[in-house]
């Protein structure tokens, strides 16, 4: 199977000292559906925007579809699919014709304009509405509507930058239901984002976790969580309880304790066999426990483990993801000339 995407010792550094990017690489096969993964800043929306031709490189290289992202930008956008995070169309048009526009903007012939587009808004099941402004669209509708501009043209590669943010969880099944579709009758491949990581974890063959402008995990959801070598018990003390790392540390089984905000994570093969010790442990150094919860591993556990932070749905975005969004818009309006 071929390569789609290509990234080698990718970099990008703003004002000449800021590295928001520093030196990624990575491979996506044709017709796989990639995760990247990060916290807020990390440098993921700056190299979705790389690879995207919207932003160029520092350092390294990068090809996507065979096409340099470098020398041929115009190109590269006229074949790639992209979804911002951010609406997009045309408010104040009908969904019909944005993507009347959208078709002519990517050079879809006019004799396959009609067509194209009436079976895109069937099959995203806004056939009923097309002929209403989209400033009368649900949040759900305006989604799908962004993404039929996105595949009009029919791209081989898809970028999709948090496409269900804000979205409810039947209006983003929905929304995967549709580009697992397209992948199967297509073999489009799929490059996203996400703040959620149960769509990651149920969407995407493999997953590169970015942190501080480097890649610091890859690979299968399953083989990350296999990675973290077994259940995660949370503790949660009253008041302060320093004294209890060194006692969980020696109980048999634990293979490593982290105490984050005075909250313990430790670590073991079997958490329902670790428990009561841990009752035991702390009833012994006469601390008081308000709650102790138990976890297999999860996409969420990879996140923490991997980058020392919690994955938080509801972060802003950065100064850096601000600037690249403005880019990105700035060159959507000029019709990707």
């Amino acid at each position: 199977m071929a390569d789609a995407i290509i990234a080698e010792g990718l970099s990008k550094t703003f004002n000449g000292s800021v590295k928001a990017v520093d030196g990624v690489s990575f491979t996506v096969k044709e017709g796989e559906i990639f995760g990247f993964l990060g916290p807020n800043g990390a440098g993921k929306t700056t190299t979705l925007s790389m690879l995207t031709a919207v932003l160029g490189p520092t350092g390294g290289r990068a090809t996507v579809d065979g096409l340099d992202v470098v020398r041929h930008p115009h190109e590269l956008k006229q074949r790639i699919g992209l979804v911002f995070q951010e609406a997009t169309a045309d408010q104040d048009l009908t969904g019909r014709e944005n993507l009347e526009l959208a078709a002519a903007l990517f050079g879809v012939p006019l004799r396959d304009t009609p067509k194209r587009v009436g079976d895109l808004l069937e099959r995203l099941q806004l056939g009923d509405s097309s002929e209403r402004l989209v400033r009368t669209y649900s949040g759900g509708m305006r989604r799908r509507l962004e993404l039929a501009v996105g595949i009009v043209h029919s791209p081989r590669v898809l970028f999709l930058d948090e496409p269900t943010l804000g979205l409810d969880p039947q209006g983003r099944a929905g929304f995967w239901k549709i580009i697992e579709q397209l992948r199967e009758d297509s073999g489009m491949t799929v490059f996203l984002t996400t703040h959620y990581l149960d769509e990651a974890d149920g969407m995407c063959d493999r997953i590169a976790i970015i942190d501080h402008g480097k890649i610091v995990a890859e690979g299968t959801p399953s083989q990350l969580k296999d990675r973290l070598g077994g259940d995660v018990v949370t503790v949660r003390p009253i008041g302060t309880a320093d004294s209890l790392e060194a006692s969980l540390k020696a109980l048999p089984g634990v293979t490593n304790v982290v105490q984050q905000e005075g909250v313990f994570r430790v670590k073991c093969p079997n958490g329902d066999v670790l428990i009561p010790k841990i009752v035991g442990a702390a009833t012994s150094l006469g601390i008081s426990i308000a709650g102790i919860t138990l976890q297999r591993p999860s996409l969420d556990e990879v996140f923490l483990e991997f980058t020392g932070r919690e994955y938080r749905e509801d972060e802003g975005p950065s100064a850096t993801d601000r600037a690249v969004f403005m880019t990105r818009l700035q060159s959507a309006r000029r019709g990707i000339r």
